[in-house]
């Protein structure tokens, strides 16, 4: 951390790395907190198959 205050200018990959350790330190000492701990379901689409009316478009056989 000292390199990057030292510097006048830090790149973006550094400053990226930076905050994604805070996020990971602030999520793992409040375990919980955040609405998406990773134990949620991934959402699934809402839209039920359609039937196939082929066969009744068609008049079966």
């Amino acid at each position: 951390m000292s390199e990057n205050t030292e510097k006048g200018k830090i790149n973006l990959a550094d400053a990226i790395r930076k905050k994604l350790e805070q996020k990971k330190q602030q999520s793992s000492a409040k375990p919980g907190s955040s609405f998406q701990a990773g134990s949620a379901k991934p959402l699934k689409s809402q839209n039920n198959k359609k039937p196939n009316n082929q066969r009744r478009r068609t008049g079966g056989s």
